[in-house]
């Protein structure tokens, strides 16, 4: 197991650099646009851009994979990474940060199928879940240490933003000098959108909804915490404290869901967090050290909402469909990441910084309302229900177009929908393996997961799910 481990050293440490350089970007971008009044609206419009430009470049990823191969194809787009970070760092213009956050979006992207269809095409399935594992620490490690390097700065300049694209040309080395061979690229097969909106639709309003949190948390906590008079040291433990607690409460949470009642979970998870969340209206000025347990404690209820959604689904979606599962549900919590920003910065642009807090009991009480045990029928739920919970990323910092690769519950041995292709030999500059690897990569949205819309977190009313769901 460790040697397995230690075999994916260079793709873990380019992992933690890549995150780190993310981590430290999204908090110095709030508290930087906060420090020159800008509006909070736009800061959510920029964290939108992103996640958009995540969402949405899986085609051009998939298309650049099977063209170059996945190292260079790494390379490329690192190196546009960080050239999207310096062009910021040189023109200060809103408008025009939009457009290279979209574009360091679809760069991002296709660097995290690299990696994530590496690791799953070269892991035996009894190692799969442990190594993802590992890969899911090591992403949420450097998030909070990117978020963390904050402290090291005194000033608000744009110095911080030098260090992100040290940590974007950094992560072009693990991946340059590994001694692996890269792996064979996939063709997903096609995605049934209706079928899962019918089958899963309380489930995806589950992921629909955590990606409204979190994809408002990155940019607009900073800017929350900025406007309570904290100092950007304060701010940058603030944040990060609440992401750890997300991450080392996966573990636990997933223990108790295997256990109990995962809908009755989901609802009292989302109360909890409806409650806790009122305390930071406005109605009081609490100590810093009061807000940072509140911060850990959002943590555990905000962050452990996607892991027990997918969770629910699976237990309602026979072993054959989970590879376009998987990817719907990322799909919608991608698109939910898109649009909480929007809304949550609209609210503090017009009612002050304590919205943000508002919109958050405003996602949990929807929750709340939706999912409701005595809705769940049972009436597609598998045998081997509850499946066993598996720890996930939560912060969209994975591709959609290989959903399927975090999730270990996907066994392509399983899975007879997806078919196996090398690369285009003619477009191609380097042969692919053809060596026979016992797993390969099972991407779950790639050109067709293009068309993915907001249907996708709008079941069918003939589904029911206005009154009572077929299944959920």
């Amino acid at each position: 197991m460790y040697s397995t481990l230690y075999s994916f050293s260079s793709l873990y440490a380019a992992a933690l650099l890549m995150l780190c350089g993310t981590g430290l970007f999204n908090t110095f971008m709030g508290l930087r646009l906060t420090a020159q009044s800008v509006s909070a609206f736009w800061v959510g419009l920029l964290i939108a851009g992103y996640y958009l430009g995540l969402v949405c470049g899986a085609r051009l990823g998939h298309k650049l994979l099977i063209r170059v191969g996945h190292i260079r194809a790494f390379v490329a787009c690192a190196a546009i990474s960080a050239t999207m970070v310096l062009a910021q760092a040189s023109f200060e213009v809103l408008p025009l940060w939009l457009l290279l956050r979209l574009v360091a979006g679809v760069a991002m992207v296709t660097q995290f199928m690299v990696l994530e269809s590496w690791l799953n095409e070269q892991t035996e399935n009894r190692l799969r879940g442990r190594v993802f594992s590992v890969y899911m620490l090591v992403s949420g490690l450097g998030t909070v240490l990117g978020q963390l390097s904050l402290t090291m700065y005194g000033t608000l300049d744009l110095r911080p933003l030098t260090l992100v694209a040290i940590f974007q040309v950094l992560c072009l080395v693990p991946i340059a000098l590994t001694a692996r061979t890269h792996p064979a690229t996939p063709v997903p097969a096609p995605l049934d959108i209706k079928f899962f909106a019918r089958r899963v639709p309380l489930s995806l309003t589950v992921l629909f909804m955590a990606g409204n949190l979190s994809g408002a948390f990155y940019g607009l906590v900073p800017v929350y915490a900025a406007r309570h008079g904290m100092s950007t040291t304060q701010v940058a433990v603030f944040v990060a404290a609440s992401v750890t607690a997300g991450l080392l409460s996966q573990f636990p949470m997933g223990w108790l869901s295997d256990r109990i009642n995962r809908a009755w979970l989901i609802r009292c998870n989302a109360l909890l967090l409806a409650i806790f969340t009122a305390l930071m209206w406005g109605w009081a000025v609490w100590p810093y050290w009061l807000m940072l347990l509140l911060a850990c404690l959002f943590g555990i209820l905000q962050f452990t909402l996607y892991p027990l959604g997918a969770a629910f689904a699976n237990d309602h979606v026979e072993a054959e469909k989970r590879v376009g599962l998987s990817a719907i549900l990322l799909m919608a919590y991608g698109i939910g990441a898109c649009i909480g920003p929007l809304i949550a910065g609209a609210l503090m642009s017009l009612a002050g910084p304590n919205m943000y807090y508002v919109f958050v009991s405003a996602c949990a009480v929807i929750l709340v309302w939706r999912v409701r045990p005595a809705r769940v029928t049972g009436k597609h739920q598998v045998e081997e229900a509850p499946v066993h919970f598996v720890p996930m990323p939560d912060t969209l910092q994975s591709s959609p177009a290989a959903a399927a690769t975090l999730d270990p519950r996907v066994d392509p041995s399983v899975d007879q929908t997806l078919e196996m292709v090398e690369p285009d030999a003619a477009a191609a500059t380097q042969p692919a393996r053809t060596d026979g690897a016992p797993d390969a990569d099972v991407p779950g949205g790639g050109p067709e997961a293009g068309v993915v819309t907001g249907a996708a977190v709008s079941p069918d009313p003939a589904a029911g799910e206005g009154a009572r769901p077929p299944s959920l």
